[in-house]
């Protein structure tokens, strides 16, 4: 069957067709009319990825940072807490039909989990790219689809408020516990470090070690200058009592009694000489002479014991006093040694109380934190537009059903006049003639009518017979 076929049997049964196409638009129409009607609520909350309340606030954040925060709290909207928490405030598992309804059901658990399941099959929630969120609940109801949206918007806004606070309250109590043993460690390390400067006579400002060095570098001189003075007066009193003569000591040679007793001795033994010349060694002025040459000698040989003898009384308080510096050097090397042990256990110390105070410090920040933000009394979230109770439902639509209806009737009578007129095929044009009795075709029957008369219809044109 062509195109034109289909048309012409259209044509033939009109009727028919449009007898399906009002029958199938008034079936929508009653359909539309008994279908239940479902109304849409729609909440718009506003999410703002900053906290004004928050101390640590988050400095900028990528796009996809953003869209992650923003898929995080359309999945806090779509859970199980936010959805028992709209059941707790409507109180709705106190209504007795959807008590009936869970008993009917036989599901297991609570009722409140499973009217919050009912909720969430009909909630859905949009975001774009902005910062908005909307909550879409329907319902058969308009003012139930409203009051739900609204719950839905409000239980949120209180959880985000609780998943805030809560933690930060756990967290607070915790770094609270934690300050506890942070402040004895502390105090500890500030005992600690006080009893030991105390014992060592440590400060923390003083310069007794720069005193007690320089006292040391004192010492030490002084042991030097002891050790090389000892050691000449040794090597003096040596040369002293070794076989070189004692008249070449620097002592003697320098001291104007042992000058003095030499010239007299010099004179003496000069006059002694001059008078063994002259008088024998029995006369009185030689035995007078010899005997004051021998007082000069002893005379002469005491004094040089005597300096000697000082000398050896000088070397020995040298070496005295060379021990004594050794003893007060190596006191005073023992004194700075013990001095820097004891800076360096008190470094020590004081690294301890160091890290103890920082450790304090940094735990007392982030309890002050979260003790500050534990009292939160806002969220970032904020509803933006209330749902009202819708004045249209959103199912069944009216138009569109009739659309619908109008486009299957037509469907339906298209196959209708096609079927039929496959079923009962009947001549509706000189092609159906052709192909049904395969002859040539002569001519065509018109019906008559007075213009297709030669002379327009006027029946004086036509000639007489003959």
């Amino acid at each position: 069957m062509s195109f034109h076929q289909f048309l012409l049997a259209l044509r033939g049964r009109l009727g028919i067709f449009f007898a399906l196409l009002a029958a199938t638009v008034v079936a929508a129409f009653l359909v539309t009319l008994v279908m239940p009607k479902t109304y849409e609520a729609i909440t718009s909350v506003l999410v703002d990825v900053k906290d004004e309340q928050m101390i640590n606030q988050p400095i900028g954040g990528s796009p996809r940072a953003q869209l992650g925060y923003m898929q995080t709290q359309i999945d806090i909207i779509q859970s199980q807490r936010v959805a028992r928490k709209v059941v707790e405030d409507l109180k709705l598992a106190e209504d007795p039909g959807v008590q009936a309804a869970f008993q009917r059901s036989g599901a297991h658990g609570s009722i409140e989990d499973w009217v919050a399941g009912g909720l969430l099959y009909d909630l859905k929630v949009d975001s774009s790219q902005s910062s908005v969120i909307q909550l879409r609940y329907k319902a058969n109801n308009s003012r139930f689809a409203a009051d739900v949206a609204n719950a839905f918007a409000k239980a949120y806004v209180d959880t985000t408020l609780k998943l805030r606070v809560e933690p930060t309250k756990e967290a607070a109590a915790w770094f609270d516990e934690q300050l506890k043993g942070l402040r004895k460690s502390l105090e500890e390390s500030q005992a600690k470090l006080a009893a030991f400067q105390r014992e060592k006579g440590i400060l923390a400002t003083d310069e007794r070690m720069d005193v007690e060095q320089t006292r040391l570098a004192e010492l030490s001189s002084q042991a030097l200058q002891a050790t090389a003075t000892s050691y000449d007066s040794a090597s003096r009193l040596g040369q002293a009592r070794s076989s070189t003569p004692t008249e070449n000591l620097p002592e003697v040679l320098n001291n104007p009694l042992i000058q003095t007793l030499k010239g007299e001795l010099l004179r003496a033994e000069a006059k002694l000489q001059e008078l063994s010349t002259r008088l024998g060694p029995n006369h009185p002025n030689y035995q007078q002479a010899q005997s004051e040459v021998r007082a000069l000698r002893e005379k002469l040989s005491g004094e040089m014991h005597r300096i000697v003898g000082g000398v050896a009384s000088a070397t020995a308080q040298s070496r005295a006093r060379e021990a004594a510096l050794k003893a007060d050097l190596a006191a005073q090397r023992k004194r700075v040694e013990d001095l820097r042990d004891a800076r360096s256990q008190a470094t020590v110390l004081l690294r301890d109380l160091d890290t103890a105070q920082k450790a304090y410090d940094a735990a007392l920040g982030r309890y002050l934190v979260n003790k500050v933000e534990s009292g939160a009394r806002q969220t970032n979230v904020t509803v933006l537009n209330a749902a009202q109770e819708p004045n249209m439902p959103l199912r069944p639509r009216m138009p569109l059903n009739l659309m619908l209806g109008a486009f299957v009737g037509m469907l339906l009578g298209f196959a209708a006049v096609f079927f039929l007129e496959l079923l009962d095929r009947r001549v509706r044009s000189t092609t159906d003639i052709e192909i049904g009795v395969e002859a040539p075709l002569i001519g065509t029957l018109l019906p008559w009518h007075p213009s297709s008369l030669p002379g327009g219809g006027d029946t004086k044109a036509l000639p007489s017979p003959a």
